[in-house]
């Protein structure tokens, strides 16, 4: 198979990138200052969260009313409209204002339509459409009126909207209602909004702290069924840390889903950072046989299995602890059958990934933090094998904090569950 090295099909973007203009879309290049090695996991910040629910929000344009199909009352469409014209670039921000203040004074019986009208909105509209709704309800509290709890609950529901105005749902529910999420959570640890299945799954870890003080394997029992639910990386180690002081191991490389056996080949040369637009022979297609000149000499292909529990391939092992090099690992997996997957990766080095010959994306950056699921790139998993291809860089720096070369990465549906290999 020969790896394309055109520009990216589909975005794939941190939560540094939450708010970079698409115009930005492909591979390029940024140097940092010295940052500290991120102690693993990390939880992503609300900003990558969104893009944890991509699919999610393209489902609700496909599948939710648009805004002049929606039972918006009348006065309030051109001021959500305006709302939702919202930009980086600044579109819109001159009536925004206005807008604002007529869609914070609607009554009460308004914020199930108004959070419906979030729907398929960009993350900027979103945020300003949030404060109006919360607005509309701290106002509803301070005159003693009532919410619409039971239209605002069949809304948070209907998981065809929203995944942020849906939890946004949900906080207001709890909010008028304490009692809300013994009543809601249960029915909430498989939902596709993140912050609604972690908001459920530290439920199910509060009752387990509970049991387990009580009987150690009812403790496990319900840890375990927290673990089988959860998807955030550091509500995982949380819990796995919990089992392990009750006696229970777990295999955390299991639970991630890492896919942990490589081929891997380097080091190639990138002194200068030209290694990374450089095309090296290895991204023309995958050859366990075939041998290359290497910076310093031949090389070719060699077999990599990683014990780390999260999933971390070390280029420095098999190459030893190099500057201004280049190396590619390779993977086969085994899908079942056809379906929406995304490359889940982490990397502090300037990197690009191919799955069967097409680009996902690249970064040409160096020893930032790194984070697992810090990148998540969609792409279709076709039935039957599958090929992997990452390039990872190693820049100039000599500080400590400079020295890993390494990645990790996992394949995951859109809501973050690890895809089992049929092989």
């Amino acid at each position: 198979m020969k790896w394309r090295p055109g520009t990216a099909a589909l975005p794939g973007l941190s939560a540094h990138d939450a708010f970079e203009s698409h115009a930005n879309f492909g591979t390029h290049r940024i140097r940092r200052g010295s940052h500290p090695r991120l102690a693993f996991p990390a939880r992503p910040g609300r900003l990558s969260l969104m893009f944890r629910s991509l699919h999610g929000l393209v489902a609700s344009l496909l599948l939710v009313p648009s805004l002049s199909e929606a039972a918006l009352p009348r006065d309030l469409r051109k001021p959500v409209e305006h709302l939702r014209a919202i930009s980086k670039e600044g579109l819109g921000n001159a009536a925004a204002g206005a807008a604002w203040r007529k869609v914070a004074a609607a009554p009460p019986a308004a914020l199930p339509d108004l959070l419906a009208s979030m729907d398929g909105a960009n993350d900027y509209a979103l945020n300003w459409m949030r404060t109006a709704v919360e607005a509309v309800e701290q106002r509803a509290h301070a005159e003693a009126r009532p919410l619409p709890v039971s239209k605002l609950e069949a809304f948070l529901k209907d998981t065809r909207h929203h995944p942020r105005a849906r939890h946004l749902a949900f906080q207001i529910i709890h909010r008028a209602d304490s009692t809300a999420p013994e009543r809601l959570l249960p029915g909430l640890v498989n939902d596709p909004s993140n912050d609604l299945r972690r908001d459920a799954v530290d439920r199910l870890v509060q009752l387990a702290a509970t049991a387990a003080a009580q009987d150690k394997q009812q403790g496990i029992d319900q840890y375990e069924s927290a673990l089988a639910h959860a998807r955030e990386a550091d509500q995982i180690d949380a819990i796995a840390k919990r089992l392990a002081d009750l006696g229970r191991k777990v295999d955390l490389q299991q639970v991630f889903g890492w896919v942990t056996r490589w081929q891997l080949v380097g080091p190639f040369d990138n002194t200068g950072g030209a290694g990374f637009n450089t095309a090296f022979p290895p991204e023309s297609g995958f050859n366990l046989e075939a041998r290359f000149d290497g910076k310093k000499g031949p090389v070719r292909w060699t077999e990599s299995t990683t014990p780390n529990e999260y999933g971390l391939v070390d280029f420095n092992k098999p190459f030893g602890s190099l500057k201004e090099v280049t190396g590619y690992a390779h993977a086969e997996f085994w899908a079942s059958q056809a379906r929406d997957a995304e490359i889940r990766l982490g990397c502090k080095n300037g990197w690009k990934v191919w799955v069967n010959g097409q680009l996902l994306f690249g970064r040409d950056e160096y020893h930032r933090n790194m984070e697992i699921d810090q990148y998540r790139l969609p792409f279709q998993l076709k039935a039957g094998r599958n090929e992997i291809l990452v390039k990872c860089c190693q820049n100039e720096q000599t500080e400590d904090w400079t020295k890993e070369w390494e990645f990790q990465l996992r394949i995951t549906d859109p809501q973050g569950s690890p895809i089992r290999p049929a092989r």
